[in-house]
This record gives C-alpha cells, structure tokens and sequence, in this order.
C-alpha cells in the first residue's frame, strides 16, 4: 500500500518547518509568495491530499458544488469566465465534488427570486462567478441555506468569502511599465463603479501616476462600456478627447482589444502611433491582431482558493468572512513602443 504523503515529508526536502508547509497550504499568512509557491507545487507533484480530503475519500462522502453566472460573461468575446469556469470544475473534481452551473438571464436577475440550484435544495454550496446585480445578491445573502464563495468579485454590503486577482496592484505595475517605457502622458480605459474590480484597477493607475508627478486628467478616463448593458465600445469617444495620450492602460484585455481596433479604424497604428496595456491575459480570438501586453491573472490558484474556502465551510472548518486577494504577473507582448 502506498504511504501517505504527510507535511513533515513536505518540509524536509525543502528544509523549512512543517509549521511553514501547514500555513502555505492553507494560504495563511507568515510564508512569502515564493516559498508559498513552491510548496504548493511539490505538495502536488508529491500527491499531498489534505486531512479533509482524505476523511471524504475514506467516508465515500462527496458535495455538489453550484456554480452561478449571467448569461452576459459567456457571450462569445468574454470567454475568460468559460476558462474560469473550467477551473473550478477542475479544482472541484479533484476533490472528488460534482459542479452544476446556472447561467442567469437578464430576466431572472431583474427579478431577483434567487437561484434554482438553492431552491430545488441540489447544491451543498455555492459559487457566484462574476459580479451580480444587487438585488439579486441582497437575496441570496438574506435566503441562502449553504455556504457561498464569490469568486472574481467582492461585496461588502453582504456577508461572503471572495477570491479576486489583486487587480489594484496589477493595474500599479502595468502603469509603471508605461512609464519605465517613457510614456507620460497615459490614459486609463474602463467605466468607474460598472465594477469593483474595473474601479480597484483604476486606483492602481491613480497611484503610479501620483507617485510620477503627473496629475490625473478627467478627459483620460475613458468610459469603455455602458453601464447597464456592458457592452463595449468607442464609437465618438476618443473624438471627444482636446489632447490624446500616448499610451492606455485598459481594465481588461477585451477593452483593449476593441481599443485597439478603434484606433486602427481612426488610421493609428499600435503600438507605433499609441500603445496599450491590458488585463487578465485572455482574449477571445480574432478581437484584434496585435498581441496585447497585459497583466496575467493566476486562475488556478484562484479556483483552487475558492474550492478550498467552500468546502471548508460546508464542513464547518471555518466561518471567518475573508477577502482572498490572489497575485498574478506581467505579460510583455507587441502592443507598447518605448519613446
């Protein structure tokens, strides 16, 4: 019978305490994001299965997991969510629970009656992939009988764990990108409150243009989507501009795209004429044909997260609310000229 991978294996070989190895794990904090990061990995090259996993395994016990969408994250360019999506159910399978997805209509979130998966009693928990309308969310934070994880969002006005990338910190390091490439004058691209993330990406571009002696323009934040709908477009934005910038940093790779193809439509060419910065590292195939250098979010790590947070709490483990900010890196593509 093979022997059980314990945390003490895990530790020798890296020379590091099993106190250390127990906190990376379980993504407390005390460990640096390398060390972290290379526990995680030999955990799983060495087949670590947590305690919990293993009282599951050995009980025969699985959970369903829910997972809810709107219909307006799987339209045809915004297939990040679908890859999203893949994640946790590939997470969730390899904690041996079964994933069943609702995907919401306009109509059904207008009227806010709450999802089916929580009112035929088939899910142990719940995972709300993307940000819902409020009313919707008030209802299931005043009616939901299992636990719930928002992923890719938070909401401080109701009670829920959350896993986000740490898009303020993100959208800091693409904007001081600019910079080091000699851009001062750059423009932040995404409709402010449409959502946390597009107003947290904001902030970070605030602070490294703050920290560089340059003042923040209202002409340079640029809407990129209506704030009912969410569809994107450009159509007699950037005309408005008196002065355009040399450089956008864009709350997402789908806004750059669709930038970029308004510019080429105006006769510029990127990055020759202006360059351009994204966000999340996926775009939907055939939006634009310049590879756009973006901030790459970590997927897995957030759908392992957000999977762990949720069966930790249908087993009782823990009812701390917390916010998990999930860090991710620097893409460099062909979308920035230096100056």
């Amino acid at each position: 019978m093979k022997k059980s991978v314990r945390l003490a294996d895990i530790a020798k070989i890296l020379g590091v305490s099993v106190v250390t190895v127990s906190k990376a794990l379980s993504d407390q904090k005390g460990v640096s994001d390398e060390m972290r990061g290379r526990i995680k990995e030999l955990a799983d090259k060495m087949g670590y299965v947590q305690p919990s996993l293993m009282r599951r395994q050995a009980s025969g016990k699985s959970y369903n997991i829910g997972v809810l969408v709107s219909e307006r994250y799987l339209n045809s360019h915004d297939s990040f969510y679908w890859e999203l999506y893949q994640c946790v159910v590939k997470k969730a399978a390899q904690k041996k629970c079964f994933t069943m997805l609702e995907v919401l209509n306009d109509e059904e979130e207008n009227a806010a009656l709450g999802p089916k998966l929580l009112q035929e009693h088939k899910v142990d928990g719940l995972v709300i992939l993307g940000v819902l309308k409020e009313n919707y969310l008030k209802k299931i934070s005043d009616k939901a009988q299992v636990p719930y994880v928002y992923l890719d969002f938070y909401d401080e006005k109701h009670t829920g764990d959350a896993v986000i990338s740490n898009g303020y910190f993100g959208s800091y390091m693409m904007t001081n990108y600019l910079f080091d490439m000699g851009h001062m004058k750059i423009a932040y691209v995404g409709t402010l409150l449409y959502s946390k993330s597009i107003t947290d990406r904001y902030f970070g571009y605030a602070k490294s243009l703050l920290e560089h002696g340059q003042n923040i323009r209202d002409e340079w934040v640029i809407p990129d989507r209506d704030m009912e709908t969410g569809v994107i477009g450009f159509k007699g934005k950037l005309e408005k501009l008196e002065q355009m910038p040399t450089a956008f940093v864009c709350n997402c790779d789908l806004t750059a795209g669709f930038l970029i193809n308004e510019l080429e439509a105006q006769g510029y060419r990127v990055p020759d004429d202006f360059s351009v910065v994204g966000f999340d590292n996926y775009l939907y195939p055939g939006i634009c044909d310049v590879k756009v250098t973006t901030y790459e979010v970590d997927i897995r790590e957030m759908s392992r997260r957000t999977i762990n947070n949720l069966l930790k709490k249908i087993e009782g483990e823990r009812e701390k609310q917390e916010i998990a900010i999930v860090d991710g890196h620097p893409v460099y593509k062909d979308s920035v000229k230096r100056l």
